[in-house]
């Protein structure tokens, strides 16, 4: 799909300027030769494309997905105000960051409205595309409705184009029936085989019958419907392959591999990011504003599989040796290093005040004593821009959602944890038979083993803030102070760890965001969240 946004960027502009320009005012009988009309446009055959390409344009990106998590207790952002506000608690109907979601994925709801609501008009489509293109709209809309449920409860739904006004007078919908609707329609892709397994060439990045199967789990997971959870993704299992290494899995030379089911697409030179300058280091060009806090950074099991807490494997004096390899390979601690092009490692230190990525040592560093290295791109271009694509869906989750739904249903078995867990600690590099095989546990501490799982390979992949919530964990994983590095000092840390910030979650209010003030000031019919 990356051939298809570099080649058709542009046309994908006119066919937005298109939409925005059309005028009602001249008669239909009489055809302007300055610009196309909407009946004109829609009568073109590559109308269709073009209009499901915004749809695409508008998913997601690198920023949202980095950024959610300074929402949690995963991550910190130093400068940034209006996604950790979220994380502690600060926000209000006002906040830039609830307004964003808001207007960006109803934005995202009208491409794919305005998609399906004339596509009947094109000519020349056959019905096979015709179905699949409208199908790759209605999972995106399910996407942009799950982000927007799952994040405000009960919110307006409608699945046609409606006009501004209509937009001001619409109430909101309630959950349960929005979720069944989506679930429904889903259903229905799946089932019919609107969509093909997989793409090739020009069309590789586009949603597949597997992206919808997982985005089906993903919702029912949300609801806590673990039974058909289980079912849905059982579907999947086998259907990928893990790529070997789970650090090269962020690699662009990478990119599209055996184990992704979805990704946004990036391009040098013609859709780049430059995220990374927001988390790395001042000796790679980065002010690390966003930084990895040490609540993450212990949640990282020890190389015999059990939490540090309780490992002879660790040690407090050496903290990093005999740990889960993914921690390495995700957070860049003192001594850790990146890669770079040249194949040379570039060795970081970040003890306190050390010259120039030590905590402390300049507002440019990072203000936990620790640095991201997933989504780190060595093969980036002038200025740190970077095509990375940022990954949305890939079967590492699959696998964690079918462990959670045996785990929480008491059917996590020796045998549904070789096919899942076992098979993410054997790509991670661990090698003991402790951590390897099924462990003797209760049914409450198997759902704990595949939370921290869960934590530890989707970190920073704009997953942990929906697992906070539906888990009814937010509560107590974000009150408090939440930390940096241990130093040892007596004052302004907990036990030799650094406080960075003093949290406050609500559990009366804060499970849902508050519905924007300025829409509800639009808007009457819209109802606010509790104790907003």
């Amino acid at each position: 799909m990356k051939n298809i946004i570099k080649q058709n960027i542009r046309k994908v502009a006119i066919g937005l300027f298109i939409f925005s320009t059309a005028t009602s005012c001249v008669d239909l009988d009489i055809k302007p030769y300055d610009r196309l009309s909407d009946i004109q446009y829609w009568e073109k055959e590559e109308a269709a494309e073009l209009a499901l390409n915004n749809c695409y344009a508008n998913l997601t990106n690198i920023y949202e997905i980095l950024y959610s998590d300074a929402m949690t207790d995963n991550a910190y952002c130093k400068v940034q105000a209006y996604n950790q506000a979220i994380g502690n608690g600060s926000y209000a109907s006002d906040n830039p960051y609830v307004l964003s979601i808001w207007s960006t994925k109803f934005g995202g709801i009208r491409a794919c409205n305005i998609l399906l609501d004339n596509i009947d008009k094109v000519k020349g489509l056959s019905a096979e595309l015709k179905d699949r293109y409208k199908s790759e709209a209605q999972v995106i809309r399910a996407f942009f409705y799950f982000e927007l449920y799952s994040k405000f409860g009960d919110i307006p739904y409608f699945t046609t184009t409606i006009s501004l006004e209509e937009s001001q007078t619409v109430p909101r919908t309630a959950k349960s029936v929005i979720v069944n609707n989506l679930l429904t329609e889903l259903g229905t892709i799946i089932d019919n085989n609107y969509l093909p397994e997989s793409y090739s060439g020009a069309d590789k990045g586009r949603v597949t019958r597997y992206a919808a199967m997982a985005l089906k789990a993903r919702i029912l997971l949300f609801e806590g419907r673990y039974g058909e959870v289980k079912t849905e993704t059982a579907k999947i299992l086998d259907k990928f392959t893990l790529f070997p290494s789970y650090e090269g899995l962020f690699y662009t030379a990478n990119e599209g591999n055996s184990e992704i089911i979805l990704d946004v697409q990036y391009m040098l030179n013609t859709r780049e990011h430059r995220v990374q300058y927001e988390f790395l280091p001042p000796s790679l060009g980065g002010y690390a504003q966003l930084a990895p806090l040490q609540e993450l950074v212990d949640s990282y099991i020890a190389t015999d599989g059990k939490p540090i807490a309780t490992s002879a494997d660790y040690s407090a004096s050496q903290p990093f040796l005999n740990r889960d390899p993914r921690l390495a390979a995700t957070i860049v601690y003192n001594g850790n290093s990146y890669l770079k092009a040249d194949g040379s490692l570039a060795v970081i230190n970040t003890n306190r005040n050390s010259s120039p990525d030590g905590y402390g040592f300049s507002s440019d560093c990072t203000s936990t004593g620790y640095y991201f290295k997933k989504y780190w791109d060595k093969d980036h271009r002038e200025s740190l821009n970077s095509g990375l694509n940022v990954i949305l869906i890939r079967y590492a989750d699959v696998l964690l959602m079918h462990a959670e739904a045996a785990a929480e249903t008491g059917t996590l078995d020796e045998a549904t944890w070789n096919k899942t867990i076992k098979l993410l600690r054997q790509r991670a590099g661990f090698t003991k038979a402790e951590a390897l095989n099924f462990p003797a546990a209760g049914s409450t501490e198997l759902i704990e083993i595949v939370r921290r799982e869960r934590r530890s390979e989707l970190a920073f992949e704009g997953l942990r803030h929906k697992d906070i919530m539906r888990w009814e964990i937010a509560e107590t994983v974000l009150n408090g102070y939440c930390h940096g590095l241990y130093t040892g000092d007596a004052i302004g840390t907990d036990n030799g760890f650094v406080r960075v910030e003093n949290r406050s979650f609500d559990k009366t209010k804060h499970y849902l965001l508050p519905i924007p003030r300025n829409e509800r000031d639009l808007n009457s019919n819209l109802t606010q969240n509790p104790n907003w």
